[in-house]
């Protein structure tokens, strides 16, 4: 596999510099929340963009509104990143990239994921200037949120996993067959991660700098690999999808993913204790309650994700062939609960 990856700046004080090297009249594209902490570093004239969603018809009518610039910022986690994707590639605009989270790998991608009412798809094309990774901007965002950056790593476990099994099932497609030294350079990345979660758990410069590299590698790894998804994604992020689809919420990236991971685990056997450990020394929260639904909307995704998958035409993997019964979505909720304890209000 090709590794280029994006040019990627670690440092302080990265944001204050934006404005003295992109082309002006610049684009930032943020969140409202985010802006109000940030606004400071840029020039008062500057044009702002508000992300509001991930819809690809929303987005394209709302760039056709947007006034004339010379170059887009992103600033944010996943939505704000790829909103400034697709803008700059609808514009053929340089981009620059400044994640204030490393909660998913979606900075480094070279598609945008959007939502085609409600499904996400991933589109497009760009490669920014550069990502600004600022240690200072990171250790000083929600811990929970950039610990469950683990997600777009962990999902190795069971992108592996899915990519052998549907192999072996005579199921894998022609176009993407399975690589045997493609799945050992995606398990070195895992075991990368696995090995520094101390470091990440702190978000310490190390855990900062080890995960998201991790993230890098794995958000040009789909372009470097042939827009090949298997050694990256599976039924990990499959849950995910469902859960989205089915409850219309949005959800804090990791924690459907690693919810997801655990459940794929379980349905091919693949060391579902050993990862719900991790994800759990990862601090990551996986309990329903703490994504604002509740068992029975998971229960319900689990048991309608196989026919989710299946007409909206994603690749095989152990969903396919798994039976879900209530003993084992009980099984899933009794082992999550033993890990992390039941949910008290807060």
């Amino acid at each position: 596999m090709a590794k280029k990856m994006f040019t990627t700046i670690y440092g302080r004080n990265l944001i204050g510099e934006l404005k003295n090297i992109v082309q002006r009249p610049y684009l930032v594209v943020t969140m409202e929340d985010l802006w109000e902490k940030f606004k400071d570093e840029f020039d008062d004239d500057c044009i702002v963009h508000f992300v509001k969603t991930l819809e690809y018809d929303e987005i394209m009518a709302n760039i056709e509104k947007l006034p004339k610039f010379e170059a887009v910022i992103g600033m944010g986690g996943g939505q704000a990143v790829d909103y400034a994707k697709t803008v700059a590639w609808k514009t053929h605009m340089p981009l620059f990239q400044v994640p204030t989270s490393i909660a998913t790998n979606a900075v480094f991608g070279h598609r945008a994921g959007l939502r085609f009412d409600s499904v996400v798809k991933y589109v497009g094309y760009v490669e920014p200037v550069a990502v600004y990774v600022d240690y200072d901007v990171i250790q000083s965002g929600p811990k929970a949120l950039n610990r469950s950056g683990v997600c777009d790593v962990l999902c190795y476990n069971n992108s592996l996993f899915d990519w052998k099994y549907a192999a072996d099932q005579g199921k894998c497609e022609e176009k993407w067959p399975y690589d045997q030294e493609m799945a050992d350079e995606v398990r070195e990345v895992f075991q990368s991660v696995v090995d520094n979660m101390d470091d990440i758990y702190a978000l310490n410069e190390k855990g900062i700098r080890v995960l998201t590299e991790g993230l890098r590698w794995g958000g040009a790894a789909f372009h470097n690999n042939g827009w090949n998804p298997r050694p990256i994604e599976g039924s990990d992020h499959f849950l995910f999808y469902t859960l989205e689809y089915m409850t219309k919420k949005k959800f804090i990236h990791g924690q459907p993913v690693c919810l997801g991971i655990f459940v794929g685990s379980a349905m091919g056997g693949n060391d579902p204790d050993g990862i719900l450990d991790i994800i759990h020394r990862a601090g990551v929260e996986i309990r329903p309650e703490g994504m604002g639904i509740t068992w029975d909307d998971v229960f319900a995704a689990i048991k309608n994700e196989k026919a989710f998958l299946e007409s909206h035409g994603y690749w095989y993997t152990v969903v396919n062939d798994f039976q879900v019964t209530d003993e084992f979505c009980q099984m899933i909720k009794d082992k999550v609960i033993a890990k992390y304890g039941e949910w008290e209000a807060r």
